[in-house]
């Protein structure tokens, strides 16, 4: 656990510390998307690839070079002038991919994936929330962005004694099904955890547009953010808890209307009470969703290849649902975004829908 969450600590600290090196002009405001996109990208391209031909072996040497690397990487960033930032933060998504990967390699083997996933995502969010205050409360003021990322050195170099606790090999997949990629099934399942997490984060980003547009204070946008997250703990335990205890089709069904509800409050551009209520209600659904998509994706290849690629799918969703959300908005409307995203979770209800009734007659048991 606390190998994935060193790895995804920066998809919740990038507003922070990318706007500092933007505010002391280390890289140009418009870049911003750029790097971000560049770090996540390789974070779940890694994931993925280390998912398809890493057997879980030699566990311990695995974490150590890639934790290693990724505080060497986070130092180099603090120092690195402009002109490298692109390429230094898309080679730091390559270490944490690797992170990440050990801890999905545990969960695609637990009798209960959707309760570790649910304690992973939260563990995750309370990571990034923890992290996050210190930074900005006692190490950014003084020391600017470069005081942030050697914080996430630190915290790398920390993190590092857990491997002494990581177990060196994991117990084989089901079915002898230790390496290899997915069968057609696997893959289509995978599309739903790109298409869930490319939603989310799709209106996740533009959450201050949409509160500007509705003519709310800077204050509520801040509050919307702050409240979200404190929601999506709370999704994320909620999950842990009721993990295995309620069918994961209902589930994910359940969630995908709710967030489609909370999209058209959204789009009407709703009082302040309402749009923190959306906010909230989008946040906790946000982690409650996401362990149920382990059990969903290994009935549909019950190899469990497809479930070591979870990660992966839902970084590369994660970090590609701003860049097709942003074409459907305007410098006035950011609606566009909220329509976006409904059609997301439209097509991932539909591909569920479809392979559970199909589960019996494929041959994805092969």
């Amino acid at each position: 656990m606390l190998c994935g969450v060193t790895g995804l600590l920066i998809p919740g600290l990038q507003p922070l510390l990318l706007g500092a090196l933007a505010d002391e002009h280390r890289v140009a405001a418009s870049d911003i998307g750029a790097v971000a996109t560049a770090e996540l990208l390789c974070m779940g391209v890694t994931a993925g690839l280390a998912g398809s031909f890493l057997k879980a072996e030699h566990l311990k040497l695995i974490a150590l070079i890639a934790l290693t690397a990724l505080a060497a990487l986070d130092i180099a960033t603090a120092f690195a002038p402009n002109a490298q930032m692109l390429a230094l933060r898309a080679a730091a998504g390559v270490p944490s991919g690797i992170l990440v990967w050990i801890t999905i390699s545990l969960i695609a083997r637990a009798p209960t994936p959707e309760r570790w996933a649910g304690a992973y995502v939260t563990t995750q969010t309370l990571g990034q929330l923890l992290v996050a205050i210190v930074l900005s409360a006692f190490v950014m003021t003084r020391f600017g962005a470069a005081g942030g990322f050697i914080g996430l050195a630190v915290v790398c170099a920390i993190n590092a004694i857990a491997i002494f606790w990581l177990p060196s090999t994991l117990a084989p997949l089901p079915q002898a099904a230790t390496t290899g990629l997915p069968n057609a099934r696997g893959w289509i399942a995978l599309s739903v955890s790109f298409f869930v997490l490319a939603a989310t984060s799709g209106v996740w980003v533009f959450i201050e547009r949409l509160s500007h547009q509705a003519g709310h204070t800077p204050a509520i946008a801040g509050q919307a953010v702050a409240l979200s997250l404190a929601f999506q703990v709370a999704g994320g335990l909620a999950a842990t808890a009721l993990a295995g205890r309620i069918s994961w089709l209902i589930a994910l069904i359940g969630c995908a209307l709710i967030d489609i509800a909370v999209f058209v409050a959204f789009a009407t551009l709703p009082t302040p009470p309402l749009f923190l209520a959306a906010a909230a209600a989008m946040g906790f659904i946000w982690l409650f969703t996401v362990p149920f998509l382990v059990p969903m994706t290994i009935e549909a290849d019950p190899t469990r290849r497809a479930a070591l690629l979870i990660g992966g799918a839902q970084l590369i969703g994660g970090s590609l649902g701003p860049l097709f959300a942003s074409f459907l908005i305007t410098d006035t409307d950011a609606r566009g975004a909220l329509a976006f995203a409904a059609t997301c979770l439209a097509l991932g209800v539909a591909i569920v829908l479809g392979l559970h009734a199909t589960r019996t007659t494929s041959p994805s048991n092969v």
